[in-house]
């Protein structure tokens, strides 16, 4: 395949490249290699629109070969971009794109700008070894998760497009490869700042830190100490970031500084999972053998992660190193209590509670640790609590209970029954919300408990990328059959909609299909 690229003037996409033009020092030109025989497996059709691009030159011949590296598109300026990072804790001083290779830049409809980087696209000069490209699994794992993330909410990278490349990966064994179009804000990472701070080229890092200023956090170019406030602003990012991620039951999985991005977007999908059995202690990575990235431990990490972007930092804050340390401290001491904000305001409307108080934590915490006891599904265990917003608490043939407010028909109408022993739990939950018979005040009236009930649906999903149907879909896909991945895309689309004829997708794994162990795939 010894062949170059070629140019393409059919496919419009309307490039708009700056990171170019930051520091020599970042990045190395770099074209796609191309491979055998590309075929399309999906187009994001509205994040194309939103992009200002057809999706229908997308999914051409030309379009395919594009997305595929074989053809580079008229303003494209293919290059691998370089950092360093901690991984796993310990520090690696150059990494890079090993097989990820940035087109260019778009200005979405929105006016922010967009990185499209094809992920699987060739040897670049920090390939470190590695052949440059993705196995199929990965990128159609990327693809469902990324997508589903989005439609929940969650800061992330996007997925444009997959595409099959005609020829094969070896890893443990042969898998057919496979090209992801990715979309960020940036790939801008804590790993880019502290690749020019490990060399002391600060000259290369005051340009890095005014692009993004510029790029992502405009305001602190207006503060007195604008590289303070745009620590400050990533700390906040990522304080709210991380916070959502444990309001759904993510685990990341590879929470390395490399692996942060400053837009405050999640990035790499590789062993990520999403938790089923409440279990704070729960680690799907095979990498991951201390449960370093344990789902309790994504917020302390954060935390690390964003000290070393502070260290980063710390040259361009003050001349004063003593007075940069005490000033980055003093930011990085706020992240703690920012994320309980976030968090316990996200776990709190939950459970259909808008004041964030002592007594609504209680209640969260006594929830969870029922949840954790009793092994709990943690997204399907808050999804329907909705259904006994019009139980009263009384007991099943207690006076003034009927069929309506009855636990046992609750339960047994639930999408997912609940263990009686959370009775207890639900009576105090009502009690504190004011729903059925206090002595202290009237209850609240039916448009009052369908306007919590609304609320609590449209914070709760009742769909998650489950690792075991991500699993089928690769596992159908390797052989050829890509109509699995499709339906799960589709059905992740609407994460907060309950369809019954969707009901197998909201169920957690049965013992034979769980997955306990997620993989990497470089």
């Amino acid at each position: 395949m010894g062949t170059m690229p070629e140019m393409n003037q059919l496919v419009k996409i309307p490039f708009d490249n700056s990171y170019l033009h930051v520091a020599e020092a970042l990045f190395a030109h770099q074209l796609p290699t191309p491979v055998k025989q590309p075929g399309l497996i999906r187009i994001n059709e509205a994040l194309a629109g939103a992009l200002s691009t057809d999706p229908q030159q997308l999914a051409s011949e030309e379009g395919i070969a594009v997305l595929a590296g074989n053809l580079i598109p008229e303003g494209a300026e293919p290059i691998a971009t370089v950092y360093a990072g901690h991984q796993f804790g310990g520090w690696n001083p150059q990494l890079g794109d090993g097989r990820a290779i940035l087109l260019g830049e778009v200005i979405g409809k929105d006016g922010c700008r967009y990185d499209l980087q094809l992920k699987g696209a060739g040897i670049t000069p920090f390939s470190r070894m590695g052949d440059g490209r993705s196995p199929l699994g990965p990128v159609l794992r990327e693809y469902i998760v990324s997508e589903a993330m989005a439609a929940l909410g969650v800061p992330t990278t996007r997925s444009l497009a997959a595409v099959t490349t005609g020829e094969r990966v070896v890893r443990d064994e042969f898998h057919p490869g496979a090209i992801l179009t990715r979309v960020a804000r940036s790939h801008i990472r804590i790993g880019t700042f502290q690749y020019l701070a490990a060399r002391e080229d600060f000259e290369s890092l005051k340009q890095l830190a005014d692009h993004v200023i510029e790029r992502h956090y405009p305001e602190a170019g207006r503060a007195d100490n604008p590289y303070l406030s745009l620590l400050t602003q990533v700390i906040s990012a990522q304080a709210g970031l991380v916070a959502h991620w444990q309001s759904i039951g993510f685990i990341h999985g590879v929470m390395n500084t490399d692996n942060m991005l400053i837009s405050g977007e999640t990035v790499d999908y590789g062993p990520c999972a999403f938790m089923e059995n409440y279990n704070p202690a729960t680690v799907f990575s095979s990498i991951d053998s201390g449960g370093r990235y344990a789902y309790r431990n994504q917020p302390a990490i954060a935390q690390w992660n964003l000290a070393w972007l502070a260290q980063s930092l710390l040259p361009l804050m003050d001349d004063d190193e003593a007075t940069a340390v005490k000033l980055a401290q003093a930011a990085l001491d706020k992240f703690s209590d920012q994320y309980q904000e976030n968090y316990q305001r996200r776990m709190c409307a939950k459970i259909g509670v808008t004041r964030v108080d002592a007594a609504a934590n209680e209640l969260v915490s006594a929830l969870l640790s029922l949840m954790a006891d009793h092994r709990v599904d943690f997204t399907l265990g808050f999804r329907v609590l909705a259904d006994w917003l019009v139980w009263d608490g009384r007991q099943d043939g207690e006076p003034g209970s009927n069929e309506r407010n009855s636990a046992e028909s609750i339960a047994a109408n639930s999408l997912y029954p609940l263990p009686t022993v959370f009775q207890g739990w639900l009576r105090d939950w009502q009690q504190f919300l004011g729903i059925g018979h206090t002595e202290e005040k009237a209850p609240l009236g039916e448009q009052e408990i369908a306007a919590i009930r609304a609320a609590m649906l449209a914070c709760n999903p009742v769909f998650i990328p489950r690792n075991h149907q991500v699993e089928q879909a690769i596992d159908a896909g390797n052989s050829g059959d890509f109509e699995p991945f499709h339906r799960l895309v589709e059905v992740l689309a609407t994460p907060f909609e309950f369809d019954p004829a969707n009901r197998d997708y909201a169920m957690p794994a049965t013992p034979e299909q769980r997955v306990a162990r997620t993989f990497c795939g470089t």
